[in-house]
């Protein structure tokens, strides 16, 4: 189970808030995992240089075709930019059709609480996809 480690692209202002995105993607098939993979590796590199990016980590469940990403910004607009921005932009389209499953979760957190822990993280998550089916029904 690869793990990016917590990596700290910009310096943040101190007394600021970081705003916050983590994700579980679930890929539909296991000949999938591979390019899947890949592509995630292209967009790592990506938010390690992106405008506005605190900081980063990547966790790939390999085995089980999950995927979780966690990342901290400046505000929504970087986030957002970085998003719109190639490579991610094609990356985001052209695996789509390769997912069973995305769930995506936003919050803010002072500055001084970066990096955000993967169980912080992942509870997140979860309470994210419950919201996402209770709606659903």
């Amino acid at each position: 189970m690869p793990t990016l480690p917590w990596a700290t692209p910009n310096p943040a202002r101190p007394n600021t808030r970081a705003f916050v995105m983590a994700s579980r993607l679930d890929v539909r098939s296991f000949k999938d995992v591979p390019r899947f993979f890949l592509k995630s590796l292209s967009a790592w590199g990506q938010v390690r240089k992106a405008p506005g990016a605190l900081g980063a980590s990547l966790e790939a469940q390999l085995t089980k075709g999950v995927f979780y990403t966690l990342s901290a910004w400046e505000d929504k607009e970087a986030l957002y930019t970085y998003a719109r921005t190639e490579p991610h932009k094609t990356i985001m389209t052209g695996l789509r059709s390769t997912m069973s499953s995305s769930t995506f979760t936003f919050w803010e957190v002072p500055v001084e609480e970066l990096p955000i822990s993967w169980k912080d993280a992942k509870r997140r998550i979860e309470d994210q996809a419950t919201a996402d089916a209770d709606k659903a029904r």
